[in-house]
């Protein structure tokens, strides 16, 4: 890992540290987990990551709306790419949102096949209570986007930590959506070949 990786950790600790004080929040009831680094590690343990960053237009943050039921976090879109040997294994997203007044972030892995890998809590402001369990997250393993993903569905709710799963759950739905219309710009964008430049004629 490069140097600059580890001072941002470092700072990215600190960063969550402060926000909870600003807040007010005893560090007993705000969870730091791990920082994005450390993550990242985790999820792509033998393979290259690759950092991207997308810019979303007017229809694509419509696409997103309609596919999710949720508005994008934000128009500007970082995510991972995890590279083995020249494949792709998966690809990581960080999802920040509020549960109740809080934020959480979570990292969603989402696999070649476009289902969910692995869900990871990185840090949940809100109190303890709240914050769902491991296992609780494990449920979206293998999910693809679509009706079933949902409380109303296959997706179990917690009872008193309605708020906490509903949004773990739009945050799933969001980077499924994401993923979806990232990956189609991609195609396309590999699918169309540069038009070779005319070469003038030659004067005799």
């Amino acid at each position: 890992m490069r140097l600059w990786d580890i001072y941002s950790r470092r700072a990215r600790r600190l960063a969550w540290l402060a926000v909870v004080a600003v807040l007010g929040q005893s560090p007993v009831h705000a969870v730091v987990v791990q920082s994005q680094e450390e993550a990242l590690q985790e999820a792509f343990p033998d393979a290259s990551v690759e950092r991207h960053t997308a810019f979303l237009d007017d229809r694509q943050v419509e696409q997103v709306r309609e596919l999710a039921g949720t508005e994008p976090s934000s128009r500007v879109v970082t995510y991972y790419r995890g590279v083995r040997e020249g494949e792709l294994v998966a690809t990581a997203y960080f999802d920040t949102h509020l549960v109740r007044t809080l934020p959480e972030v979570l990292m969603i892995v989402v696999g070649a096949n476009a289902s969910v890998l692995r869900v990871a809590v990185l840090s949940f402001l809100e109190p303890r209570d709240y914050l769902p369990g491991e296992r609780w997250f494990e449920q979206f393993h293998g999910h693809r986007l679509g009706e079933g993903l949902s409380l109303k569905r296959e997706i179990r709710g917690i009872t008193g930590a309605t708020l906490s799963s509903r949004a773990a759950t739009q945050a799933v739905r969001r980077v499924l959506a994401l993923h979806q219309i990232l990956t189609a710009a991609t195609d396309e964008a590999e699918e169309v070949e540069p038009t070779p430049a005319e070469q003038p004629e030659e004067r005799r």
